[in-house]
């Protein structure tokens, strides 16, 4: 037999697990959700110091009372927060522990807290100053009603089930998030399968891409012992699904699901992949974290600066600025007459927008200082994760930038990134662009997440009158220039550059 023990990540106890329980046991499963200390009215704090060790014995007692008698396979399932008991208790009871379930949540590490993975940027921040003053005890308030969305998407949540899980939620204890996670390497060999809830922002796909830019920490999920399924539910699948989510625990404890492909197998990932068009080569000026790319023309010319995607890992090599898309980009302003310019900026994780919107500001001083350059005509083309940035300049849009323009653009925050509330939301930002002309590049096959941030955008555009002009790959892929070497794809290019440089030289 199974034995499903469930552990709830912030804010929520045993009872949101109460449907899932009751359809596994229905499904000849036997479930158990775990009364954490402090959270759980069944288990009232005994002092105002709860730490995640005190949740990992919570953990751990309840491994104990299940057993291990014959055929019985203890399959541990942690959601958000709850992974980093989870995987603690599994640690202590390697041999009792058959298969560790990672629902919706990140990768603990041995010596981080959990406060690593709160997606709160603001939030995050602020208890990290607790931390470095050793102000671990207490509580952190649960979200409001109208809150839960900086904590993850509730997209599928009916009202009914937003408002139960509001009446459920219960104070956090500080010390659960902010004393680091100790392991002891026992349980690393531990069969694991990562359940991803798609609408809060990452599918398979989306890891695997990750993975393929060199992150050390992801490339061990390539593992043949790690498997990933998908949910197409938010972050609260006990809440949203509790259906769907019984099923595919099964599925996850039968040890099924998609396997990520190692780094160097034959298939390439995207980004070091040829560029779609064919373009000349041109002189390239290095200079620090900037490269220019020159034309064959006279006097200062107007430049495009391309600003890449990401997160992108901090010791990922070659650097973005060296992937065929963006020498691609550039060669192709250079050979318009345009310079062209890539940068390296620090976007290496959700929390870097703010960095690597400065690193882009520097590279926009030394583009626009270089005599080569007319500093009056300035276009900016971002790509990807690199669509946030967008928000700074439609907000306060320079005298000198002409036009903006990205491809496969991320223009709102992914639910997961723990950015709603803040400065980085080109949706927002886009009514105050001031007739600043926008052109946008589409691609057709968009992942689903980033493609409804980009139909927000385009919604928000039109109800503002913003000067936008669309450009579609109706076959593209996240990532065209190198995936879908098609006409169409050239086509779009070609057509996406003219737009820019007309707006650099009209």
């Amino acid at each position: 037999m199974t034995v499903f023990i469930m552990v709830a990540g912030a804010f929520t106890g045993a009872e949101v697990w109460r449907e899932t329980a009751a359809l596994l046991a229905a499904a000849g499963s036997e479930a158990h959700a775990v009364p954490l200390t402090g959270v759980d009215a069944s288990r009232p704090a005994a002092s105002a110091h709860v730490s995640l060790e005190t949740h990992i014995e919570d953990v751990i007692a309840v491994i104990d009372a299940v057993g291990t008698a014959s055929g019985r396979e203890i399959v541990l399932v942690g959601h958000d927060h709850g992974i980093h008991p989870a995987l603690g208790a599994a640690d202590r009871r390697p041999h009792h522990v058959t298969r560790v379930v990672y629902l919706d949540c990140g990768m603990p590490r041995n010596g981080v807290p959990a406060l690593a993975a709160v997606p709160d940027q603001v939030l995050r921040a602020q208890l990290a100053g607790r931390a470095r003053r050793d102000e671990c005890d207490g509580v952190l308030a649960p979200p409001s009603r109208d809150g839960w969305q900086r904590w993850g998407s509730t997209a599928d949540l009916s009202a009914a089930a937003l408002d139960r899980l509001t009446a459920l939620a219960a104070p956090q204890p500080l010390g659960t998030l902010l004393q680091p996670l100790r392991l002891t390497g026992a349980a690393a060999a531990m069969p694991t399968t990562g359940v991803l809830c798609t609408r809060n922002g990452v599918s398979v796909d989306v890891v695997q891409q990750l993975a393929d830019l060199g992150d050390p920490v992801l490339a061990t999920l390539a593992d043949p012992r790690v498997t990933f399924l998908e949910l197409p539910s938010g972050h609260w699948p006990m809440l949203s699904c509790p259906s769907a989510l019984a099923d595919v625990l099964v599925r996850a404890a039968a040890g099924e699901g998609r396997r990520l492909r190692p780094v160097d197998a034959a298939a390439t990932p995207a980004h070091p992949r040829p560029f779609a068009l064919e373009v000349p080569e041109s002189p390239r000026d290095r200079r620090g974290h900037v490269d220019l790319y020159l034309p064959d023309a006279d006097g200062p010319r107007p430049a495009v600066v391309f600003v890449h995607g990401g997160p992108v890992p901090a010791g990922a090599r070659p650097t973005p600025r060296d992937w065929p898309t963006l020498v691609g980009y550039a060669r192709l302003a250079a050979a318009e007459g345009m310079v062209g310019v890539t940068l390296d900026h620090r976007l290496h994780d959700v929390g870097d927008f703010a960095r690597a919107a400065a690193d882009v500001a520097a590279a926009l001083e030394l583009v626009r200082a270089d005599p080569r350059v007319d500093a009056d005509r300035v276009a900016l083309w971002f790509l990807s994760g690199g669509g946030l940035l967008t928000a700074d300049w439609l907000r306060e849009r320079p005298v000198w930038l002409r036009c903006l323009a990205a491809s496969c653009p991320v223009l709102a925050p992914l639910p997961a990134w723990g950015l709603s509330d803040g400065r980085f939301h080109p949706v927002r930002a886009v009514a105050h662009g001031g007739g600043l002309p926008v052109v946008l590049v589409r691609a057709g096959r968009e992942t689903p997440e980033i493609a409804a941030t980009v139909e927000a955008f385009v919604t928000a555009s039109q109800d503002c009158g913003a000067a936008l002009e669309l450009v579609d790959v109706p076959n593209g892929r996240h990532g065209f220039e190198t995936l879908d070497p098609t006409e169409e794809t050239r086509s779009a290019l070609r057509q996406a550059m003219r737009a820019v440089v007309t707006h650099l030289v009209g």
